[in-house]
């Protein structure tokens, strides 16, 4: 079967910069992940076999000078000393597990240390996705002419209404295919209102395109710290921690890991200052919005100066809604991911993810320590349920 990954830099920007924060702060730290569907998907049997192939073959995925040369021109804010840790990353194909129940369900699980399996959870998803549609035959169904015009109205529409949006539809996307269609459609769409395209998650395709890439951070980096420490005060280091790396371009930062409750109590006038803004990713976004803004406020600062993502899901509609209501509330922008590298005709995107689940601070450790990941949404709770409700209890939070 051909390498479906190819490039190095074919993966979310936040999965470097993340990486780049770990080595600095918790470079001995190891880590376990797994796979879940939430589907409950039927894989066709051997699936496992051939993930596990494509695994085998990122070993021979190394970073380029072009990518390099690329990452600092736009990533300023990168340490120039990462790029060094770059050139000598090679995957590991022993970190990683694959196989299939008597079910057919698929399972897969890394561990190893944090900086060494941070870098397999984007381009595995990937891998995993493409692969579906490629052996179960739907692959042949997908129309690239007619999902650039697609994916062109779409743009015209966002631009049209305002909006300032980027793609981050890699880890689901139907196919390597689909992401370039969509990402150069929107490029290319020549709108002249007062809305934007600004860019994409995924690094390689905003070399191809010479876009900004886009990202500051996922939940796993709160998650591992608060498997080490607890949650009350997981976001408060987290922040530290990005801070001591990063400087001043710190990003916006995603909140909702444990819920806007405990991240307000943290998110002290410091820290409100130091970013540019906040990631919405969970919850009702308007509800949401009007929490950030409130507190902003109580911390005297203005939140129309404050940039706010909205990723929970969206499609267009659903966009352009959210605009018309944060447009005087905030700088609102959106990062849109299924909705713009999977949505064929016919086409069931995947619902699937893997999830940072126990951490032990260094190797010398023997024996992890359970984490999660609760948000604003239950549905979108990750980690066994004897975690879960372990940091409910801690955060006094209902079940």
């Amino acid at each position: 079967m051909r390498q479906l990954i190819t490039h190095f830099t074919d993966d979310d920007l936040y999965k470097f910069t993340m990486c780049c924060a770990v080595i600095d702060n918790y470079p001995r730290t190891q880590v376990k992940y797994i796979f879940n569907d939430r589907s409950n998907t039927v894989y066709p049997p051997g699936f496992a076999e051939m993930v596990m192939e494509q695994i085998k073959m990122l070993e021979s995925v190394v970073i380029t000078e072009e990518e390099i040369a690329f990452m600092r021109r736009k990533c300023y804010y990168i340490p120039v000393w990462f790029y060094s840790f770059l050139k000598g990353f090679r995957y590991n194909s022993k970190l990683a597990k694959v196989w299939q129940d008597e079910s057919y369900h698929l399972h897969i699980e890394f561990e190893g240390y944090w900086s060494e399996t941070i870098l397999l959870e984007v381009k595995v998803l990937a891998i995993v996705s493409e692969l579906y549609y490629i052996v179960t035959g739907k692959a042949h169904d997908l129309d690239y002419k007619e999902y650039y015009h697609k994916s062109a109205e779409k743009a015209r529409r966002l631009i049209g209404a305002g909006c300032y949006f980027s793609d981050m539809g890699t880890r689901r996307r139907a196919s390597y295919a689909a992401q370039d269609t969509a990402i150069r459609a929107m490029k290319e769409c020549h709108a002249e209102w007062n809305g934007r395209f600004v860019g994409t998650s995924n690094v390689h395709f905003a070399m191809k395109y010479d876009l900004t890439p886009i990202g500051t951070m996922a939940h796993e980096f709160v998650c591992a710290i608060a498997g080490m420490y607890g949650p009350l005060m997981a976001n408060h280091i987290a922040m530290s921690k990005w801070a001591g790396t990063y400087r001043g371009a710190l990003g916006t930062y995603l909140y909702d890991t444990y819920g806007w409750r405990i991240f307000s109590l943290n998110f002290s006038e410091d820290y409100a200052n130091l970013f540019k803004g906040l990631r919405v990713d969970s919850g009702d976004n308007f509800h949401e919005l009007d929490m950030i803004t409130d507190k902003y406020r109580s911390l005297n600062i203005n939140p129309s100066t404050k940039q706010i993502i909205f990723s929970n899901g969206l499609d267009v509609d659903e966009a352009i809604e959210i605009q018309d209501y944060a447009r005087n509330k905030c700088i609102p922008s959106f990062g849109i991911g299924t909705h713009f590298t999977n949505d064929f005709h016919g086409i069931k995107p995947m619902n699937i993810v893997i999830k940072l689940i126990s951490v032990k601070i260094t190797e010398s450790w023997s024996f992890y320590s359970p984490t999660c990941k609760l948000s604003e949404d239950k549905g979108k709770y990750t980690g066994d349920i004897d975690t879960v409700r372990r940091f409910l209890e801690i955060l006094q939070l209902p079940e």
